[in-house]
């Protein structure tokens, strides 16, 4: 898949305020500082689509990328620290669930973990739940940059491990460097495919 066009289209606390369904959509999500936005700008070669912060839990909406015309980009907001309020936390909590169960036009669901990381709570949870309701979704290992090949294995293997404790077989998973563009391609073929099933929602009244 060749990006053309890039666009940033509304940023949304609410799922009535997103844009109509009908086109569609791919959403991101993964523990706060885990490198979302600097994927999200790489996968569309746009290094100023999504705002970068060194403040972990910065993106604190539903924010809506448009591309070429013919997709949607979804950022959610990050999961686990941020250093905000157990009240504000539980709202993000309540958004992204009703997100996640209701929008009808979700293709799929990119959970971003980490490659430097051993397998933590949280994001096995996460999975869990996806898994759990049956949204479909594919893991992205950010970061492998950090480190070397052999070390990212290593990690992704400790998640397998576990993984495979409950589940029949793994989700889809992509190895990512947002600096080396590292599964860039993998991810919009991965897209591409996808979009081949997709099937529009009836209009909202």
């Amino acid at each position: 898949m060749i990006i053309r066009s890039a666009q940033f289209i509304t940023s949304s606390t609410k799922l009535s305020q997103t844009p109509d369904p009908l086109l569609p959509e791919f959403a991101f999500i993964g523990r706060s500082n885990v490198g979302k936005s600097s994927l999200i700008n790489m996968l569309t070669a746009n290094n100023k689509l999504a705002k970068i912060s060194g403040s972990p839990g910065k993106t604190r909406t539903i924010n809506h990328f448009l591309i070429n015309g013919e997709w949607y980009i979804a950022d959610l907001p990050g999961y686990g620290y941020a250093k905000v309020s157990k009240k504000m936390r539980a709202e993000w909590q309540k958004m992204i669930e009703e997100y996640i169960f209701k929008r009808e036009n979700l293709v799929s669901l990119f959970a971003l973990i980490d490659s430097r990381h051993d397998p933590i709570d949280s994001d096995l949870e996460f999975m869990e739940f996806l898994g759990l309701n049956m949204i479909p979704f594919a893991r992205i290992f950010t970061k492998a940059d950090k480190q070397t090949a052999a070390a990212t294995a290593r990690k992704l293997e400790a998640h397998n491990m576990i993984m495979l404790q409950s589940w029949d077989s793994l989700p889809e998973t992509f190895i990512t460097s947002a600096e080396d563009r590292r599964g860039r391609d993998n991810i919009l073929d991965y897209i591409s495919e996808s979009i081949k099933f997709f099937t529009p929602p009836p209009a909202r009244k």
